[in-house]
């Protein structure tokens, strides 16, 4: 099973920054692609950014110029700087990784974000 340890939510004023970072145990076959994904509560678990290991990313359109995420496949790390947040943005983000040949997903437990006045 892998381990995640999720850092770097929490409270922040509209306009303000956040960075969120993400440390997955040793794995025994390779990690593909590690990324974030977010929720609010009564909808379902959405996209935010991702990065493969050969070092392509993937962002939602909502947040595509104002987040940034990097990865360190050696580490096993995952980054993603937030700029220029909005309420909008407020929701839980929780770290993802795909493992293996079949891509398996992992997730880890979540950070809070909360972007509010």
């Amino acid at each position: 099973q892998v381990q995640f340890l999720e850092s770097g939510g929490g409270l922040v004023q509209p306009g303000g920054s956040l960075r969120l970072s993400c440390a997955a145990s040793p794995t025994v076959f390779p990690i593909n692609v590690m990324g974030w994904y977010r929720q609010t509560l009564g909808k379902q678990r959405e996209l935010v950014a991702t990065v493969t290991n050969s070092g392509s990313t993937n962002y939602a359109d909502s947040v595509k110029g104002r987040f940034t995420i990097s990865g360190d496949f050696a580490e096993n790390t995952v980054s993603l700087q937030m700029n220029s947040l909005k309420p909008e943005d407020s929701a839980v983000y929780y770290c993802n990784a795909q493992i293996g040949i079949y891509n398996t997903n992992y997730w880890g437990k979540g950070t809070p974000v909360t972007v509010s006045s």
